[in-house]
């Protein structure tokens, strides 16, 4: 008898399984393209939209923090409206990659693509 064929059939559905992730992944990629998040500083005078890939796609300031003395302020303020959507575009992009990984027994915390 060949014993050591059982395994065979259990390569086979992991490759089936990471064939699926693969197609997933590829989904989950085009996703983050459509998902819009936005950052905000200055009590929302200043807005930043980027993409859940962290893509900035847009910038809304306020015409209220237009003051030729205060540039330094309005810099800082767009600085933060972008590094907050960042943030928050990171944070969806692994909200998303986690639940795509849940049903894969992978380790808690295992970070994909390796």
């Amino acid at each position: 008898m060949l014993k050591g064929l059982g395994g065979l059939g259990d390569m086979a559905k992991m490759m089936k399984t990471a064939q699926e992730m693969q197609t997933k992944m590829a989904e989950m990629q085009e996703s983050l393209n459509a998902i819009t998040v936005t950052g905000e500083s200055g009590a929302g005078l200043v807005r930043a939209t980027a993409t859940a890939k962290g893509e900035l796609t847009a910038l809304d300031i306020d015409p209220s923090i237009f003051n030729p003395e205060e540039k330094e302020v309005v810099e800082d303020l767009i600085l933060a409206a972008i590094k907050d959507a960042q943030q928050k575009a990171q944070e969806k992009s692994a909200s998303e990659m986690e639940q795509l990984t849940q049903g894969l027994g992978l380790p808690p915390g295992m970070k994909l693509p390796f």
